[in-house]
């Protein structure tokens, strides 16, 4: 299959830049899959703190409009975002400096608060990342090849995560201290993808603006409620997002902690489960990225929120039928392997979701707005949405926590079903304004 064939020369040239920028970024993702669990089990951080770490990689798109204004006033937004890179995903070369964990005295307290300000500064980037993704491949990409591409390249982001995590399993169950040698690696391919990213055309427009910047930010908050108070379907599909978000996060951490006191499982056997899943999303994105180029993001929503709510029921049945079998050093459980493929069709189909999914409700020169206020509200329910999780878990067990979460997801499907027949939208096919 020639995925470059009918392409123009720039979608041609913006798809390899893309593809590149996937695989490195693919890489440097599948090697903090483990992250949350060598904080519990290796380092010894504790659950509330387990929390924080999960809430960092979603809390900060609570500074997503501010990092849009900032950006708006940058004329070279590519110098920007490699400065960006490099500010904030460097430090992780700080890692190799750590002490050598022993047994289960895991790492002072003062390692865990350097390992969350370090991971809290890694993912301030994705506010300015992120949004400029959307906004750098709506400009290069036709509308009706958008979902399509964008499909491909989340697809070599997948198999690059699955060896990556992998090879980071095996290390780990090798040696629970290799961490400090893959996380300088991490903190390197970072700035390396980044500056991929930065090599696609962007033409930015020119903007005088004269307002003092937190001005401009209450303009930015401004926009956010007239965008959802003006797109209805939009507000549906952030609606069903909040409570789909809370749910996911709600229970992440949980079945981390799920895996270290329930399933007891070693290193390997977590980089085996999300290697199973992966490769479930993996075979499913391509279709998946084509569906949503030509479904409305609604509908795309009741598939995706659906094989989340059926990842959450599963897992919370493996506690009451723990029937597993042992290979090698794996610890197979059988309900949870069911888990596991709804989490693959899941894991398929939000990433196109969640980055593109806004998109089908504005303009080309609106996306990064609509992305902004996306980002923003990921951020909010960030704030809540890990430590109730936990809370829910240390109060009542895992069983009411699962069972809260299945129920938000629930509501967020009759919701899109609801929007979806009420509320019709056509979709904006000319991206070239």
């Amino acid at each position: 299959m020639n995925i470059f064939k009918g392409l123009t020369d720039n979608e041609a040239r913006t798809l390899r830049l893309h593809l590149f920028y996937s695989s490195i970024d693919g890489i440097a993702s599948g090697a903090l899959i483990l992250n949350e669990f060598i904080f519990i089990k290796s380092l010894k951080g504790s659950n509330v703190q387990l929390a924080f770490l999960f809430q960092f990689s979603m809390v900060v798109f609570l500074f997503a409009m501010l990092a849009n204004e900032v950006m708006r006033r940058f004329s070279n937004r590519k110098r920007f975002l490699r400065i960006t890179g490099i500010i904030t995903r460097l430090p992780l070369v700080g890692f190799a400096l750590f002490p050598n964990v022993t047994g289960e005295t895991g790492l002072e307290p003062v390692y865990h608060l350097i390992f969350l300000t370090v991971f809290l500064l890694f993912h301030t980037s994705k506010i300015a990342v992120v949004p400029s993704i959307n906004q750098y491949l709506k400009g290069n990409y036709r509308h009706e090849l958008f979902g399509k591409l964008f499909g491909y390249a989340t697809t070599i982001n997948k198999v690059c995560v699955l060896l990556s995590t992998f090879l980071v399993g095996e290390l780990l169950h090798f040696n629970p201290n290799s961490y400090k040698v893959f996380y300088p690696v991490v903190g390197v391919l970072g700035v390396i993808s980044v500056y991929q990213l930065t090599k696609i055309d962007f033409i930015q427009k020119a903007e005088t603006i004269t307002k003092p910047i937190w001005h401009a930010v209450g303009d930015s908050f401004q926009r956010i409620l007239e965008i959802l108070r003006n797109n209805k379907a939009f507000r549906h599909l952030e609606i069903g997002f909040m409570l789909y978000g809370f749910a996911w996060m709600s229970t992440h951490a949980v079945v981390t902690i799920f895996y270290k006191e329930a399933l007891d499982v070693n290193y390997p056997t977590v980089a085996f489960y999300n290697i199973l899943f992966n490769l479930v999303a993996i075979g499913l994105l391509p279709l998946f990225g084509k569906l949503i180029g030509s479904r409305d993001p609604r509908r795309f929503g009741i598939l995706t929120f659906g094989s989340l709510m059926l990842f959450i029921l599963f897992t919370a049945l493996t506690e009451y039928f723990p029937y597993y079998f042992e290979v090698w050093n794996y610890k197979i459980y059988y309900l949870f392997l069911v888990a596991l493929f709804f989490n693959g069709v899941f894991m398929g189909s939000m990433p196109i979701l969640w980055g593109i999914g806004s998109s089908y409700f504005c303009k080309s020169h609106e996306a990064a707005d609509y992305q902004s206020v996306h980002l923003f509200l990921t951020g909010f329910r960030a704030l809540f949405a890990p430590i109730i999780g936990i809370k829910l878990y240390e109060w009542y067990g895992f069983s009411i926590t699962y069972a809260v979460g299945i129920v938000l997801l629930a509501i967020a499907i009759f919701l899109m079903i609801y929007s979806e027949k009420k509320i019709k939208v056509v979709a904006e096919h000319n991206n070239q304004e």
